[in-house]
């Protein structure tokens, strides 16, 4: 009998909802992200753009930069990253430049995320997978925002 492989792309993206938890509970936009090489999290972070009064600090970019950082290299050719929501025209660039393998990400952003810009922003060797536990993904932002309005 084979063995099931547990770590699958809803496996990761549960662990980038964790992360997107984290930032609701800091008063962030909840976005997660981790990411992933060779089926091990070499790292993860959420939204801390309010936390560190930074625009920049998007949930992708920290985690592209911690992989980088971990990995000692500026190319994550070899890694995938999990988002909760589709990234930014930012953190899609910068997925560009780290020449990431792989962006799976839970729910799209009709209004800010890369493909409402510009789809041939992600490097043209990046595999893209959207919709991964998207009702999951879109409820937290949903909730999210909906208690913002609620104040």
């Amino acid at each position: 009998m084979r063995e099931k492989n547990m770590f699958t792309d809803e496996y990761f993206m549960k662990q980038a909802l964790l992360q997107a938890k984290i930032a609701a509970d800091k008063g962030e936009v909840p976005v997660g992200a981790v990411v992933v090489c060779n089926n091990k999290i070499i790292s993860k972070a959420h939204n801390l753009t309010e936390t560190l009064n930074d625009a920049t600090a998007h949930a992708e970019m920290l985690a592209i930069t911690a992989a980088s950082d971990y990995l000692g290299a500026k190319y994550l050719k070899d890694c995938i990253l999990y988002v909760t929501v589709e990234p930014c025209v930012m953190c899609a660039g910068a997925a560009y430049w780290a020449q990431i393998g792989k962006i799976v990400y839970g729910t799209e952003d009709d209004k800010r995320g890369f493909s409402v810009f510009n789809k041939t922003i992600i490097h043209p060797k990046t595999e893209i997978i959207p919709g991964i536990l998207q009702n999951e993904c879109k409820q937290l932002i949903s909730d999210f925002f909906y208690s913002l309005r609620g104040k």
